[in-house]
């Protein structure tokens, strides 16, 4: 009833006789819905995106019963359409432009806004905002001007975003993803298994046609599809996790070998993740490599590189270089390229 009262005063339809030739949608499903809480959120999200196509809806349990020949002509965009949540994004992002902030280029969920005294940023995920800036004043003005276009829910500090979990303290600021990596360890029942002191061994080359292949390979496609989403705060294992992830499409046991080593590794230190201390200076220091064809069966090689602000990690990469390199020293030329683009 508080989903349909919320509909109502959102005026998302209106009452009318279903035109001769129209389709007729029944009731969308997906009224409640479930949400990560931090920082901002925001209500019944997808009600205020603005529906520019003709969409009649057959009522709701309950009206029908009062209105026999009537359906509901969508005015707003609903949950479970296909258009929700693009309409709901062109809504939140037309609003933020129109406040003056600038939407990234390099990456479309994030809006920034700067004044010669003050910078203000958000983080948006659909109808989770996380919003940060070094001025109280200016992060309250946005607040309350978000609160009167839509419904927003305050939810305190940011702890938990998208499986990041956030500590902090007036020394410093901790990422990790330890529910996450805790998860992962359960559902491959390996919550108790004996620690691995690395996460791979060095010797160890893994190619496409050595080892049994894999009946079913499906979850431990899966396991390596978590473990990258895992390796955005851990960057110890990100060489790893792309070197065994070029063989998804062919996985044979030695791939499953590593893929578990890696667990067993994440055991013994399901909480570790990124440190950044307050007590920082604003330096750059870069660190880079490459091993020259490295791959047994392409002969490409890879680059490796972490950008450090400060003692912070910021930035960080393990990836085979597109091309074939002739030499060591081409390798390490790619490798600086790839290094001086992200700088």
């Amino acid at each position: 009833m508080t989903e349909l009262h919320a509909l109502q005063a959102n005026r998302t339809w209106s009452l009318v006789k279903l035109p001769s030739g129209k389709p007729l949608l029944w009731v969308v499903d997906g009224f409640t819905k479930l949400t990560i809480r931090h920082m901002l959120d925001v209500d019944n999200s997808f009600l205020y995106g603005d529906l520019y196509d003709e969409v009649y809806m057959k009522p709701p349990p309950g009206m029908h019963i009062f209105y026999p020949s009537l359906v509901c002509k969508l005015q707003k965009s609903l949950y479970g359409l296909k258009q929700a949540s693009r309409q709901w994004n062109q809504k939140l992002s037309s609003t933020l432009l129109q406040l003056n902030y600038v939407q990234c280029t390099s990456d479309y969920s994030l809006f920034v806004k700067k004044t010669a005294s003050s910078f203000t940023t958000l983080l948006v995920y659909v109808d989770e905002v996380v919003l940060t800036g070094n001025n109280l004043a200016k992060i309250n003005s946005v607040k309350q001007q978000l609160h009167d276009q839509f419904h927003i829910k305050y939810l305190g500090d940011l702890k938990f975003f998208l499986g990041f979990e956030v500590a902090r303290s007036k020394a410093s600021l901790v990422f990790n993803q330890r529910k996450y990596c805790l998860e992962i360890l359960s559902e491959f029942g390996l919550t108790s298994c004996k620690r691995a002191n690395s996460p791979a061994n060095a010797s160890v080359r893994l190619n496409s046609d050595e080892g049994d292949l894999l009946e079913d390979a499906t979850s431990i496609r899966r396991l390596i599809g978590r473990l990258h989403n895992l390796a955005n705060t851990r960057p110890d294992i990100a060489f790893v996790v792309q070197h065994v992830s070029q063989f998804v499409s062919k996985l044979r046991t030695p791939h499953l070998q590593v893929a578990l080593r890696i667990l067993r590794h994440l055991k013994g230190s399901p909480g570790l993740g990124l440190f950044y201390s307050v007590d920082n200076d604003l330096k750059i220091q870069v660190f880079f490599d490459s091993d020259w064809a490295i791959c047994p069966v392409s002969r490409k090689s890879i680059t490796g590189y972490c950008i450090f602000l400060g003692k912070s990690l910021i930035s960080w990469k393990a990836k085979k270089q597109t091309t074939i390199s002739r030499s060591s020293t081409e390798a390490v030329y790619r490798a600086l390229a790839s290094l001086a683009c992200e700088l």
